[in-house]
């Protein structure tokens, strides 16, 4: 008989995040509760400073949480020490890499840190893992480009294959389509659907891209001013989940498309 049960690798209990001074306590969002399962895109999407980026620097143990607890694969987030947390969780942000003087395979390979010895010495394993990786995310014609010759797109592309590599349960991207046309929005998107597919591996990412994320992903996490809700898609536009996004004096919602639209 097939199991249909699916595995939930991260989860959050009533979880409060925001900051903390010596004068005071901010809370940005609370009682958040969310579970995020084996091999689903998940698309994280609010207006914006609405706390997306606070969220995932949370989940990634950036920044501590206020309250309420976070378990990866049924663990305490607080009991991984660095590097389990590496070989648990894999993390793609949209700031400039340290050198972009490495080439692609260079680049790819730092994701087997976690796992190699002391020196950094790379073994047939390890080789065969980034290769896998350069192929799944259809770079294998730029492996020997230095990464300065890429384009935004194509070092997307590269720093996701990084990822692949470190080969995590969870893999979290912020803001993976920044600065990119809409073709390579799109292209970006739907790579990381097919992966999540293909590898059973938990992608999560922020996005603004919030008409794609409601036709690729499996599961979105919707923050407002009041709520964090997470649902399929299509039980989210069922639940008015995006009707208050925004000021609805210029943007509105429309349940029928599933996509924003100017205010006539």
């Amino acid at each position: 008989m097939e199991n249909n049960i699916e595995h939930t690798i991260l989860e959050t209990k009533s979880l409060s995040i925001g900051y903390t001074s010596k004068k005071a306590e901010t809370i940005i969002a609370s009682n958040i509760n969310l579970e995020l399962k084996e091999g689903q895109l998940i698309g994280l999407v609010g207006a914006n400073g609405i706390g997306k980026s606070t969220l995932l620097r949370t989940v990634t143990q950036v920044q501590p949480k206020l309250a309420g607890s976070l378990y990866l694969n049924n663990k305490p987030l607080e009991q991984y020490d660095n590097l389990e947390l590496a070989q648990a969780m894999s993390l793609v942000l949209t700031e400039q890499i340290a050198s972009k003087n490495l080439s692609v395979f260079e680049l790819v390979a730092l994701g087997r840190q976690p796992y190699t010895n002391w020196v950094g010495s790379l073994s047939e394993t390890d080789i065969s893992i980034i290769n896998k990786a350069i192929t799944q995310t259809n770079i294998e014609d730029l492996k020997h480009k230095r990464c300065f010759e890429l384009s935004d797109g194509q070092l997307q592309k590269v720093m996701i294959a990084r990822a692949l590599a470190q080969d995590t349960d969870l893999i979290i991207l912020d803001e993976p389509t920044s600065h990119l046309d809409m073709y390579h929005k799109a292209y970006i998107l739907k790579l990381l659907q097919k992966l999540a597919k293909e590898t059973g591996k938990t992608i999560l990412f922020s996005s603004h891209e919030i008409d794609l994320a409601i036709q690729l992903c499996d599961t979105m996490i919707v923050m407002t001013k009041t709520e964090v809700v997470s649902n399929s898609p299509a039980n989210l536009i069922k639940q008015g989940a995006f009707n208050n996004l925004f000021p609805s004096d210029l943007i509105v919602f429309d349940e029928v498309s599933g996509s924003f639209r100017v205010k006539k």
